[in-house]
């Protein structure tokens, strides 16, 4: 008895290694680096559209990977879509700041958590604002009552501000409308 328990042992140490070696474990795939959004905070806003000859306002081109949406390009934090959008009638305001300029802070230091609302009316922290006309169909996957963004200074349109949504990656125009 002792000589086949001692067989059966010696077997099972020389088998169960052998067993486990086509089961090693392998950690998940890490999934391929966003082109947009995930996450990323552009450490600044963009740069003052050239003066050019205004070209036909249209929605930045879709890339795969990329929203067919103002968005920011995690590579080299690229704004795309706002300098083609620099005389878009659409948005022109007749009164800028017509409420007041937001004194809250601006830039990727500073991320707001939204409150509520909807794209006529969002709020966070006391202060309220509104999306630009032309940009509402941008906002349409906005989680109102908890998505992160950060805000920046446009500089190319008076009494507009871009609010950049740090999940989706896609960035409108917003109005402040006071707190």
């Amino acid at each position: 008895m002792k000589k086949i328990i001692g067989l059966v042992g010696a077997l099972s140490f020389v088998a169960l290694p052998l067993l486990a070696q086509g089961r090693e474990q392998h950690p998940p795939p890490r999934p391929p680096p966003r082109a947009v959004g995930g996450g990323h905070i552009p450490p600044h806003g963009p740069p003052p559209a050239p003066r050019a000859p205004a070209p036909v306002p249209r929605p930045p081109a879709h890339e795969q990977g990329h929203p067919a949406a103002p968005h920011v390009d995690v590579k080299g934090s690229v704004w795309v879509g706002h300098d083609v959008r620099r005389d878009e009638p659409g948005l022109h305001l007749d009164h800028p700041w017509a409420h007041g300029h937001f004194s809250g802070a601006f830039g990727p230091g500073h991320v707001y958590r939204l409150g509520g609302g909807t794209y006529r009316r969002f709020g966070f922290d006391g202060f309220f604002f509104s999306v630009a006309e032309p940009d509402w169909v941008y906002a349409n996957d906005w989680l109102w009552d908890s998505d992160d963004i950060v805000l920046y200074e446009d500089p190319d349109h008076p009494g507009y501000y871009l609010a950049y949504n740090v999940r989706l990656g896609t960035y409108v125009h917003v109005e402040f409308l006071g707190d």
